[in-house]
């Protein structure tokens, strides 16, 4: 089965590196028009054929000229990938509020901007359309000074599974990724080489993910193969979470 996007618009936040990176190639690869996000205002490393975007998710009048100027402008969009995310290492009573508070504006409030804007162009066209969520494995279980992290991953698989109702009947299907441990820029700068070892030594699989296990299944679940999966949280862990 071929996956084709030919004709199709998405938007992916976060698109200039790690798993959103590899989401948009795979999605130019098939034939879609891609615009993609970054917090720089010219990427670092552009993406061939790709069309580049500043967005900053923690910054709301950035969003709001992001709203005005991109996704208003845009007269089809069939696809909206919320890919961006940070995550702050923090003990519960440690945690500084304005980390807290950027966090939660990045990894859930900028998301549900972004879906409320996009499903009122999806509604308008009337042609259905994808929504996908990049939460994680600790939006379904956790660990210690994952706090802010974890919250806010929660909370984003709960925004799918209520913004799924809202939208179903418009033929518009959200759902909600949440990947294990994943080899990215992001998970790197966070674990040391000891920590990393010692995590890929828990997994069932023996090691992380690479960002394309990932990619593959975010662009199938945006794919015209999907006409059923709506409301969902996917976990794609190798095996972490049924243990």
């Amino acid at each position: 089965m071929k996956i084709t996007f030919s004709g199709k618009t998405a938007i992916v936040t976060g698109g200039t590196r790690g798993i959103g990176r590899v989401i948009v190639s795979l999605l130019l690869e098939s034939g879609c028009h891609v615009i993609y996000t970054g917090t720089n205002k010219q990427p670092k490393s552009p993406i061939k054929n790709g069309q580049y975007e500043q967005l900053d998710l923690s910054d709301e009048k950035n969003i709001d000229r992001f709203v005005k100027e991109v996704i208003d402008k845009t007269p089809r969009i069939d696809i909206l990938i919320n890919n961006a995310g940070i995550n702050i290492i923090e003990p519960i009573d440690e945690i500084q509020d304005e980390n807290w508070d950027k966090i939660l504006a990045v990894n859930l409030t900028g998301p549900m901007r972004l879906i409320k804007a996009v499903a009122k162009v999806m509604k308008k066209n009337e042609l259905g359309g994808k929504i996908l969520n990049i939460s994680s494995i600790f939006g379904v279980v956790s660990k210690a000074k994952r706090n802010s992290y974890s919250a806010s991953k929660s909370g984003l698989i709960g925004l799918t599974r209520a913004s799924s109702l809202d939208l179903a009947p418009y033929k518009i299907l959200v759902n909600a990724l949440c990947p294990g441990f994943t080899s990215t820029e992001l998970t790197k700068s966070i674990l040391s080489s000891r920590e990393i070892k010692d995590f890929s030594s828990r997994i069932p699989l023996g090691r992380f993910a690479d960002a394309s296990e990932i990619a593959q299944i975010a662009v199938f679940l945006c794919s015209d193969l999907n006409t059923y999966i709506a409301g969902q949280a996917i976990v794609v862990d190798g095996g972490v979470t049924v243990q």
